[in-house]
Formats: structure tokens, sequence, C-alpha cells
């Protein structure tokens, strides 16, 4: 069984080489690109098992590479981190927004990156292979909404709904306690297994974004004001 791949796209070379070096010390294989282009021919040329992705880069910047990917059917189910500087919240929400698994700010421990590689290596792998008990969970039905854990597919009176692994596991959490409130560091805590350096704001756009999506199942979702959200029975 081969190593994992993981695709740097970085500009600067000291970075390309830190982060290269580490993965190799880890086990993993690592392929370097400087532009965004490089990064999307590399991706369909390797079909990597992670991207590591600068927002900042050359010509097209980290935020389209991420979008393009994420609109393809054939890549959109291959996990990306970002790497943003300090101060870049917006483009973080929007990242994640557009179905970015994770972000490191720079400059960055290589152990924690290294870290962050491996959950959301983890994490992907149990999403394509899913649990036995997560099998034999039956489908959660709620008036005009079906989530089908197993399946990874949720209908929407009938018909089909795309999300990404981020959203779908969002709305799995919170469904499985419809009533139950929940914070946003809970629903962080619980979607993704380990704590998230991710503000507030971030996880408002994403719920947000998946109210958008599921249209006039999107009310489920309720709004506590202070709190967090929680799933209408």
């Amino acid at each position: 069984m081969k190593s994992p791949l993981v695709l740097i796209v970085e500009d600067e070379d000291d970075i390309r080489e830190l982060v290269g070096y580490n993965l190799f010390k880890e086990g993993m294989r690592a392929a370097e690109v400087r532009t965004g282009e490089e990064g999307l021919k590399a991706v369909a040329d390797q079909r990597p098992d992670l991207v590591l992705l600068d927002l900042m880069l050359p010509g097209l910047d980290g935020l389209a590479v991420c979008k393009k990917l994420k609109e393809s059917s054939k890549t959109r189910d291959i996990p990306i981190i970002m790497l943003t500087a300090k101060g870049e919240e917006a483009d973080i929400v929007r990242g994640l927004n557009l179905g970015a698994d994770d972000y490191v700010t720079k400059p960055f421990s290589p152990k924690v990156l290294m870290a962050r590689i491996s959950t959301v290596l983890r994490r992907a792998a149990e999403d394509r292979t899913p649990a036995v008990a997560d099998d034999d969970e039956p489908p959660m039905t709620f008036r005009n909404l079906s989530i089908h854990v197993g399946r990874h597919e949720v209908l929407v009176e009938g018909d089909p709904v795309e999300l990404t692994s981020t959203e779908f596991r969002v709305l799995r959490f919170l469904a499985r306690k419809p009533g139950w409130v929940f914070t946003r560091h809970q629903i962080l805590d619980g979607v993704h297994g380990d704590k998230y350096a991710i503000t507030d704001r971030a996880v408002d756009v994403q719920i947000v974004g998946l109210r958008k999506k599921l249209g006039v199942a999107g009310d489920h979702i309720e709004t506590v004001r202070g709190v967090g959200y929680r799933f209408k029975e």
C-alpha cells in the first residue's frame, strides 16, 4: 500500500522544502509546485491524497484553486488544508465555506502541521469507508429532509443535495439530537474530533451555506441567540 501523497502548492521555496522534509520524516510522499495553475495540473496528473494550499499565490490564487477543485466531481473529495497569513480571517472563512477542510496560519510549527495533515487524512479515509455502525444506521427523516449516513446522502423533498464533507458532518451532528442546543465550539468538537482554532464567524458562515443548500429544508437549523444552533424537531 502506497504512503499518502501530499501536494504542496506554495510559492515560497523554504516553506516547500520544510514541509516536504517533514512529510518524508512522517512516512508520507510529497509533490511540490509553485503556482495555482501548476497545482491544478498536478492534481489532474497525480491525484494526491491531500492538497496543502497557500492562499497567496502568484497568478491563480489559493481560493480560486480551492473553488475549482471543489466544483469538480473528479476532485471535490480531495481534502484541502489552507496555508494562510495571520489576519486573513475573511479569506479563511471563504475557504472553509468553499469546502476546505482545515487551515494553518504562518508561521507554523511543523509538528502542528503534520498533526493536522494526519487528522484530515484519517477523517477523509473514514468518510470513504463508513463504519459498520454507520452502515446499519437507519436514515434520519424529518418532514421534507432525509439524511442517509451510510450513503453520505441528503435528500430534500426527494431531490439529492450536494454537500461538502464538512457540511454533511455538521448536519448529521445536529440532526442526531433534535431539539438540543449546541454552542459553536461543541459543533466544531463534534464534527472534527479535535479542537479547531476557527472563529465563531467561520462557524456561522458554514451554517449559512448549509441552510442555503438545503433550501426549503434549511429552516430545520435554528439559531439560538447568544448560544448557538439546534436542529428543530
